[in-house]
């Protein structure tokens, strides 16, 4: 397999730093990323920021249908040009794509380098659109991988933490050192593996409700989860608050991060009617 580096070279081209393009070209790590979405003969995967498409290779060598999402005008000629078999390029932005819909189906598995300045637009796409997304495995700065898979309690725990939670088993999976890249990033990556849920962890009563609350109570992380919550009136008055955390049997004076998923939507539920 030629390298990123040659392939740059052949077509005239250099990685673009503001875009933050950091290509993996290593066998090994690219087999086992894909290798984590166990892929069924047949299904539509789609891979987003393929690049130079190292990766798409080995998505569609697991016999799967591959829809690759690029911005990168220079990067979809590339794609046109080296014709992958059992690849379909769709030209888009990842953090605003419609994953199924880009497929052309009801349901997907979704996987990517993804560069760092995007990370969070694109797990909250994962978010919104978990109904179509079965499973997902991302490159992702190692830091961001350590925060999602963290435990309650800890300092890495976090709002994407619990969000994800919900809905998904988080794994950390492996770390790719930087090296392995080109050109190589500043710090270390890792994969991440989320697998949703057959059924949520707690039930709620409105999702953006719930989404809303949980920034609420992570908006001051110092902060008391009572005073945190405060930060957003909209939702509730501090005495509605005061009365959901004690219907739960939340303490208020613990802190964001110590709370699981579950408790979070149980605060939720406590809020009662969406609008009563």
């Amino acid at each position: 397999m030629e390298t990123p580096r040659d392939i740059l070279k052949r077509h005239g081209l250099h990685a673009k730093y503001s875009w933050g393009q950091n290509f993996l070209g290593d066998e090994s790590s690219l087999r086992d990323i894909a290798g984590a979405l166990e892929l069924r003969d047949g299904e539509p995967v789609v891979e987003l920021g393929p690049g130079l498409g190292h990766l798409t290779r080995f998505l569609a060598a697991t016999g799967a249908k591959v829809t690759a999402v690029e911005k990168d005008r220079d990067m979809i000629a590339v794609l046109e040009k080296e014709a992958i078999p059992g690849v379909k390029v769709v030209s888009g932005n990842a953090a605003t794509v419609n994953f199924a819909e880009a497929a052309g189906v009801p349901q997907v598995a979704v996987v990517g380098n993804l560069p760092y300045h995007l990370t969070s637009s694109i797990l909250f796409q994962v978010l919104e659109q978990r109904a179509q997304v079965s499973r997902a495995v991302f490159t992702l700065q190692k830091e961001v991988v350590e925060r999602l898979a963290a435990e309650p309690g800890t300092r890495d725990y976090g709002l994407l933490t619990v969000l994800l939670g919900l809905y998904f088993d988080i794994e950390h999976l492996f770390t790719l050192d930087a090296h392995l890249f080109h050109p190589p990033p500043k710090v270390d990556s890792a994969v991440v593996r989320l697998t949703r849920l057959k059924e949520p962890r707690a039930s709620v009563v409105d999702g953006e409700r719930f989404i809303r609350l949980v920034k609420a109570a992570f908006a001051q992380r110092r902060k008391t989860l009572l005073n945190s919550l405060k930060s957003d009136r909209s939702l509730a008055s501090p005495e509605q608050y005061a009365k959901a955390l004690e219907t739960a049997g939340i303490d208020p004076m613990r802190r964001a991060e110590t709370l699981t998923s579950q408790e979070f939507a149980a605060l939720e539920r406590a809020l009662g009617p969406v609008n009563a």
